[in-house]
């Protein structure tokens, strides 16, 4: 009798902890853009989520294909070589459980060189949202991934 009692009063913990874990992780795979132009991996990385570009859509220039694309509207010239595929546009995110989103991220814009503040969340659908701003929520811009 005792066991169960005992069973009963961690029962609550255990299964708020295995709850908060995968919640935190549902960010984990693969996501495309509801517009069908860009591909992530979002992983973790210690406490934090990140994100690196593994597919976009290079139909607006046929004579660069994708694989060779750098980042040339970085601040930094020595930056501006650099690949986009394979390249992390978004770092820091931590998972929030008392308001099931990631938050205090920064998330980097390679068409225009710039990086935001970012967070995210999953909405009831699926469609993970991920909404850059400059540091006010207010001021920003919200897309919609969809998980592949």
């Amino acid at each position: 009798m005792k066991n169960i009692i005992i069973a009963f009063l961690l029962f609550p913990i255990c299964s708020f902890n295995n709850a908060g874990n995968t919640d935190a992780n549902a960010i984990e795979g693969k996501w495309m853009s509801l517009e069908n132009n860009l591909q992530v991996e979002v992983f973790k990385s210690g406490r934090e989520y990140k994100a690196i570009v593994i597919w976009f859509d290079d139909s607006d220039d046929k004579s660069q294909p994708m694989n060779q694309r750098c980042d040339t509207k970085n601040p930094s010239k020595v930056l501006r070589t650099r690949k986009i595929i394979g390249m992390e546009i978004m770092h820091g995110l931590v998972f929030d459980a008392d308001d099931e989103e990631w938050k205090d991220g920064t998330i980097y814009d390679s068409r225009t060189g710039k990086n935001w503040n970012v967070k995210a969340w999953i909405n009831t659908q699926g469609i993970l949202k991920v909404r850059g701003y400059w540091h006010f929520e207010i001021f920003g811009k919200t897309r919609g991934l969809r998980r592949v």
